[in-house]
């Protein structure tokens, strides 16, 4: 029998193991270290999980010890990628309160289109976008493609690299070109954002953006803690934003094309 299998290792009870998913229906089962071994050889045993049709698939670890994951198609048809990951029990407490108050109480979040907007000669159509999505490509998946979808679907003009980038591009000019004429930013920050090269590239274009302490992006954060945030950036820790622990996506997208459609005056 053909199966991707992950060894996690020692794991303490009450993580959680998070496997993502692309591609068709498939089987996600977590096993200790003697159901594995059943499991490879044939034999009956006992997992936690079973088939999933969504992802992400959560499997919280019942007790302390060795565990592994087997991913497998055993009585299905077509094929699937799969990723791992263990959120550690102590990731998973409370999370300190961030500043989630409502987004119409930062005027300066969105700039008039008129106005506020850089001049972009190297854009012969003069096109502006209404929001500019910055991101770790690991998280496109969960959170950033439906987002952008989300947005898009509102009618709001979204500069997104899978709908924006060619073949060809040059990847610099049409990120400089996209933050300068943009109205919105929004960053994605998650533990596989921090340290990487472009999406760091892209948050330093947006923040040079605020005038005088203004907050014009919108930070979510998601899978991290304001430990882990403020140890990336003590400054975006405080700032308002929102989190994918409390908002679901479409939650989000739905604030966004509010404040954009309808914009607070600035005083």
């Amino acid at each position: 029998m053909n199966f991707t299998q992950y060894d996690l290792g020692y794991v303490q009870a009450g993580s959680v193991v998070e496997v993502t998913l692309q591609g068709n229906q498939t089987n996600v089962r977590l096993m200790d270290s003697s159901n594995f071994s059943a499991y490879r050889s044939g034999r009956q045993h006992r997992f936690i999980g079973g088939r999933a049709q969504r992802s992400p698939v959560r499997l919280e670890v019942p007790h302390t010890g060795t565990w592994h994951v087997a991913v497998d198609m055993q009585g299905l048809a077509g094929s699937v990628r799969s990723g791992i990951r263990v959120i550690p029990a102590a990731a998973l407490r409370p999370l300190p309160a961030i500043n989630e108050a409502s987004l119409r109480s930062i005027p300066s979040l969105v700039r008039d289109a008129e106005q506020d907007l850089a001049p972009t000669p190297e854009a012969p159509d003069g096109r502006t976008f209404d929001v500019f999505i910055s991101h770790a490509s690991e998280d496109k998946y969960e959170v950033v493609r439906p987002l952008a979808t989300a947005l898009a679907s509102a009618g709001l003009s979204v500069w997104y690299d899978e709908f924006e980038l060619r073949i060809g591009d040059s990847l610099r000019r049409k990120i400089d070109r996209g933050l300068a004429s943009s109205r919105f930013g929004v960053v994605v920050l998650s533990n596989t954002f921090f340290g990487r090269g472009w999406p760091e590239y892209e948050l330093d274009g947006l923040v040079t953006r605020a005038v005088s302490g203004d907050q014009i992006l919108l930070p979510i954060w998601h899978n991290v803690t304001k430990k882990e945030v403020i140890g990336y950036s003590p400054s975006l820790a405080d700032r308002l934003a929102r989190s994918t622990a409390t908002h679901t996506v479409e939650e989000i997208a739905a604030e966004i094309i509010d404040v954009i459609r309808n914009p607070v005056p600035a005083q």
